[in-house]
This record gives C-alpha cells, structure tokens and sequence, in this order.
C-alpha cells in the first residue's frame, strides 16, 4: 500500500470540520472537484467510507470523526513545533489567522494592520470578520476578539481596546421632521434602524443614566447586518440609529448626524483579544499581542471609513 500524503489527510480534515467540499476548498485556494477526489483516493487508501455525502450536506461518518479526532490534536502539534523553529529566527515569521466581530475589525484592526505588518513582514496576516460566536480554536483561528461575556474561562484575554461608546444618531433633516426625542421611552415611536446577529436576534439597544437602565427593541423600516449600511442609511435620513462613536464622530463633525440622548450613552467594556491557556503562544500571535498592548497605550487615532 503507498504511504498515505499528509497532504491528503489536511484536504479530509478540512472538508470534515468545513462540512463542505466548497468552503474546504476556498480555505486551501483549491477546487471543489479536487477536494473530492484527494478524499476518494483517502477513502480507497484506507478502505472505509469517510465522509457521507449528499446534494446538501456533507457530514463524516463514524469513521471519519474517529480520524479527525487524531488528526486535530496532530496538526496542532506540527503546526506548534513550526511556529517554535520559526521562533528561533530573528524576527517572528509564519502565519496568524484572527477572526473578530465586524465592528472591532472596522475600528481596532484595520487601522493598525498596516503598521503591524510593517513591524513584522515575514509574518503573514488573515482576518476574518465574523458577528456568530465561532469556535476560533475548531476553525483554525490562533485568536479571536470578543467582549468579556462571551469569553470561556479556559481562554487568555488581553484587553485590545479603551472602552468605547454608542451614541444614537439621526440626520439634521430627520430630525427636522420627527422632533428630538429626549427620553429612550419616546425612541419606540420612531423609526429606529435595527441591527440583526447572525444567529437572528436583533441586538437590543442599552441606556444608564444616574443609575437608571433602559433598553428599547428597535422597530422599523431597515434592519442591516453591515453597521456601515446602518450609518449610510441614518446619514441619508432614514431614520435612527444607535452605532458605536467611532462610526458616527466624523459624520457628527461634519454635520451629516447629529447625536441625540447623549446623557443616556453608557460606556461600554472593552474587547479582547483571547486565545488558549492549553498550548504555547505562537510567535506570531506573541509579536501582535505586544504590538497591540502597545498601541492601546497610545491616544486613540479615528478609523477611515
């Protein structure tokens, strides 16, 4: 029997853990076709059927789950002794994938990514832009940004930013038309942009003053999953929208948004940057925690949208 390629067996597990041949194959910069004759000829090789396949789906079989299950812990440890070797070298090198909530990568990473690469051009950056609460670790990633309660407790967190703020907002002709309201009670009664999450709910907006807590579902004629469509669409008199600061304050400076209930707006905790307590800390990820820690002790500089 010829040996079985290494190559083979990470083509398997990232059909396996993807449950697709098609995103299997964009995450390796294949074809769907290929992916599915690597996996044929894996399957031939060790005599057993892998994965069950369908016009739908694509789920592993018993067999199948028992090879991920090794294979998994394996790829980490390769991947680990790389990344120490690469270590040896004089400048961190090799590859850092990091996934984060959209808003964090408009307003936290996108500023600095020029500047960290910059600083570290034998390493080689990916990031993702996610709002689902993915298991980084299951998907590769060697971090994730979240806020502090959707944190496991098994996890390493290093706070990335200074807290941060919403601010409801509204254009001049908006609210030339509808009135200021002066109170979160009187928002219901407006047309309010909603924000929905992957997972479906509609992210609910927050208010504190003196102690004070309200929250209001907003109800209205748009709903997004971009914030930058949400503000687009308060600029262009749509209606309310509730954006963190960093979003609205050039618009506000200009005069395309005016920012109302400011009394109301609660600081908010700052993201993490959080990875695993259970395994070393690659240099790559060790370069950009530093590079990071660094920044936050810096004044704040507004991201270009």
């Amino acid at each position: 029997m010829p040996p079985i390629a290494l190559s083979d067996l990470e083509a398997f597990a990232a059909v396996a853990r993807h449950r697709s041949f098609r995103q299997a194959a964009l995450e390796r910069g294949v074809s769907p076709s290929l992916l599915s004759q690597v996996v044929r000829r894996l399957e031939d090789q060790l005599g057993v059927q892998l994965l069950h396949r369908t016009t739908r789906s694509v789920t592993a079989t018993q067999a199948g789950e028992m090879l991920l299950s090794g294979l998994e812990p394996a790829f980490a440890g390769i991947t680990q002794a790389i990344d120490e070797v690469r270590g040896l070298r004089a400048r961190p090198a090799g590859r850092l994938r990091i996934n984060a909530p959209l808003p964090v990568v408009h307003l936290l990473l996108a500023p600095m990514v020029a500047d960290f690469l910059a600083a570290y051009p034998d390493i080689e950056l990916e990031i993702s832009s996610d709002n689902a609460l993915v298991d980084v670790l299951g998907q590769g990633f060697d971090a994730g940004v979240r806020y502090g309660e959707d944190l496991a407790q098994d996890m390493v967190a290093v706070p990335l930013h200074r807290p941060s703020r919403r601010t409801v907002v509204a254009s001049p002709a908006h609210l030339a038309r509808v009135g200021r309201p002066d109170h979160p009670q009187a928002l219901p009664s407006h047309n309010l942009i909603a924000y929905r999450f992957p997972r479906g709910t509609i992210h609910h907006w927050e208010f504190a003053r003196d102690g004070e807590a309200f929250t209001v579902l907003p109800r209205g004629s748009l709903t997004v999953n971009d914030p930058i469509l949400g503000v687009r669409a308060a600029v262009s008199g749509v209606g309310f929208a509730w954006m963190f600061d960093d979003y609205v304050r050039p618009h506000i400076e200009a005069g395309r948004l005016v920012s109302v209930l400011d009394d109301w707006s609660a600081p908010m905790p700052a993201p993490f940057l959080y990875f695993s307590s259970r395994r070393n800390v690659p240099p790559p990820l060790r370069a950009f925690i530093d590079f990071v820690r660094d920044r936050a002790a810096r004044p704040a500089q507004p991201a270009a949208l």
